[in-house]
């Protein structure tokens, strides 16, 4: 006899709890520390390009996402420490699926994925990101590539003690617009005693 009304009983129970309404995009709340977001291709401290243009992180990616076209470095012409680079680089994000697969095949910590979300866009054409819209922002200290080896003679001096410096990705995953609204909501959320920067 109270069958019918057990099968209503998750709703009914719903109905009087107080609904959480999101005011997005105006108040953004931060993602979880290890979100997966857009991917940045990462530097070293003196701006040369983590990525050697192995290609792994494409042979791992399930969807075929990513493109990745390899180069040779010269000596005149250097632009990771490497003897290659990714000359092309390309995520289709109409394709990417987020599942980390390609930044766990990156020997060299290049690529990571940011807490940047907002990728929707009405092109298609624009949901191909490229290797210029992927790669961190220069920080203060970094010149821009190509130029010689700035932090010892060869390519090891750059890859021992990686683990300290896992790259210069912080500030790269939101637009200035961005982080400013990341920070007044975490702000907000801790009841104005500071938020996780």
């Amino acid at each position: 006899m109270f069958e019918p009304i057990k099968g209503f009983g998750v709703s009914l129970a719903n109905m009087f709890k107080p609904h959480v309404t999101e005011k997005y995009p105006e108040k953004m709340r931060p993602t979880a520390p290890r979100y997966h977001g857009r991917h940045i291709l990462n530097r070293h401290p003196d701006g040369l390009e983590k990525c050697v243009g192995c290609e792994l992180c494409a042979w791992a990616c399930p969807a075929d996402a990513i493109y990745v076209e390899g180069a040779d470095n010269t000596d005149e012409e250097r632009f990771s420490p490497g003897e290659r680079y990714a000359g092309t680089y390309q995520i289709n994000y109409l394709r990417c699926i987020f599942c980390g697969l390609c930044i766990e095949a990156c020997p060299t910590r290049s690529l990571t994925m940011s807490n940047e979300y907002e990728l929707a866009n009405d092109s298609r054409q624009d949901l191909i990101f490229t290797k210029e819209q992927l790669l961190a922002p220069l920080l203060p200290g970094m010149e821009q590539p190509p130029h010689p080896l700035r932090l010892g003679d060869d390519e090891q001096d750059y890859y021992v003690g990686a683990m300290q410096n896992p790259g210069a990705s912080a500030g790269a995953e939101y637009s200035p617009q961005q982080e400013s609204a990341r920070r007044s909501a975490a702000t907000e959320q801790t009841g104005g005693k500071g938020g996780a920067a």
